[in-house]
């Protein structure tokens, strides 16, 4: 009898220094997050961002700034390839900006609230939140938890792990996992900062397709020589038909046909500045290809990488295999 009194003391003795210590349970901290994203007014952050995809990984510097309740601009520069895209929230839409090449697309979206977001502290609290298994973890300065993903077009990456810094609540990095549990996207956030002021047209399209104008080319009328890719990965029963060249006003285009079980038309040709700044509205989505940010309709995706203009179409395949298709072609050419 005295030897369990003993031990409950020790038990009670335990916790009570835990306490003490300030050791918060991974109720405290999600309450703590919860609270966090609810007070902010604002937010500045950055990173480098590492997608792992086709032969190599693709490293995008990442600025990231959000003005309660819906502004936001994402800023993803991929330094190698000379290129840079803003994703743009502001009370016009949801715009997605090629500064480079004067371009802008303007959706009717709800983005980014329709699934998860890497990049963005809300969207990784409102995870932590909905996943009653998370598991958790406090080491050192940091607290670790891991949790399911949101993704609406990518069931093959299902769990992410989210650290925070102890002393201020902001993100410190972020891994989001395959099945097999190997990291395809990793975010290490530089910095981060809360409640912070903005420029009254920080969140404009306009300025913002100015931002980036250096990166406008300025040469003389550039070379319609391109590298013709072909995509990876094929939905099952589907092959190649037919590739054919056409020209056009602006050059060349090349048309490739696929079909079988399934079929779908693959077109690429160079990408042109646009002589006029105007937003083109788009009955669709912003979506992360891994390489770039494109554009998915019910039929098509579209996309603008390495100064190659792309678009898939089809009347068959599902959103999941326009996207599937689409990610596989970085790094594959057929010439």
């Amino acid at each position: 009898m005295r030897k369990s009194f003993v031990l409950l003391l020790t038990g009670l003795l335990v916790v009570f220094m835990l306490s003490a210590c300030g050791q918060k349970s991974q109720e405290d901290v999600v309450t703590g997050l919860d609270k966090k994203a609810k007070e902010y007014t604002s937010y500045k952050a950055k990173a480098k961002m590492t997608i792992e995809t086709g032969n190599e990984p693709q490293e995008y510097d990442v600025e990231i700034w959000h003005k309660k309740p819906s502004f936001y601009r994402v800023y993803l520069e991929n330094p190698k390839k000379d290129q840079s895209q803003v994703i743009l929230r502001n009370e016009n839409g949801v715009f997605v900006l090629t500064p480079s090449l004067n371009k802008s697309f303007r959706f009717h979206s709800d983005w980014p609230n329709n699934s998860s977001q890497v990049y963005l502290f809300e969207s990784l609290v409102k995870d932590i939140k909905n996943d009653g298994e998370a598991s958790f973890s406090a080491k050192d300065s940091k607290y670790i938890f891991e949790t399911k993903t949101n993704y609406q077009h990518n069931q093959m990456l299902p769990t992410q792990e989210i650290v925070f810094h102890k002393k201020n609540m902001a993100p410190q990095s972020v891994k989001v996992m395959d099945t097999d549990r190997k990291a395809m996207v990793k975010v290490e956030f530089k910095s981060f900062e809360f409640n912070k002021p903005f420029d009254k047209d920080s969140f404009d399209e306009k300025k913002n397709m100015t931002l980036s104008q250096i990166d406008v080319t300025t040469s003389a009328e550039p070379s319609d020589s391109f590298a013709v890719k072909t995509p990876l990965d094929l939905p099952q029963g589907v092959k190649k038909l037919e590739e054919k060249e056409v020209t056009t006003d602006d050059g060349k285009r090349i048309i490739i046909t696929y079909g079988g079980e399934k079929s779908f038309t693959l077109i690429q040709e160079k990408a042109r500045v646009a002589k006029t700044s105007a937003s083109v509205s788009m009955n669709g989505e912003p979506v992360n290809l891994g390489f770039t940010v494109g554009v998915l309709t019910d039929k098509s995706v579209s996309w603008t990488y390495d100064g190659v203009d792309y678009f898939i179409s089809s009347e068959d395949l599902s959103q999941d295999e326009l996207l599937m298709v689409a990610k596989s072609m970085q790094g594959q050419s057929s010439k």
